[in-house]
């Protein structure tokens, strides 16, 4: 049975509402909680302004990272969407992983995705699927 990472339904709800808002560019940003649930969204600006990279800014990381630990929430996630393509990691989002203990959401906003909501565990260049826990509270 795949590990797995639990979020609030609201949250999942957030992130493909964003993918589906700028359906030609990657969107991006950075998940939060507490007891290992994700109850906070922090949406980013891609600074590559790519349809097929991201990239959050330095100078927006820290300071989200800071309202974190102000807010006494855990880092527990990073999510970018995939406009054109399949939501699993690409061979520049393995590459370029650098939180082997975070899940990557990758979202989908095609219409006829079959599953537009996926995450993963990327770790020294392995891949392994999170069956997503949703919870409605």
């Amino acid at each position: 049975m795949p590990q797995e990472i639990r979020a609030r339904a609201q949250i999942v709800d957030e992130m493909l509402r964003l993918a589906r808002s700028e359906p030609r560019m990657e969107c991006c940003g950075l998940l939060a909680g507490v007891d290992g649930i994700i109850t906070k969204i922090f949406p980013t600006k891609n600074a590559l302004a790519s349809p097929t990279a991201y990239e959050v800014a330095p100078q927006e990381l820290f300071p989200l990272f800071r309202q974190m630990r102000e807010e006494g929430l855990e880092h527990l996630g990073i999510y970018h969407s995939h406009p054109a393509t399949e939501n699993f990691p690409s061979p520049s989002d393995i590459e370029l992983a650098g939180y082997p203990h975070q899940a990557y959401f990758i979202i989908s906003p095609l219409p006829a995705a079959p599953n537009p909501v996926r995450a993963f565990f990327i770790r020294d260049g392995h891949v392994e699927e999170l069956e997503i826990a949703i919870l409605y509270v």
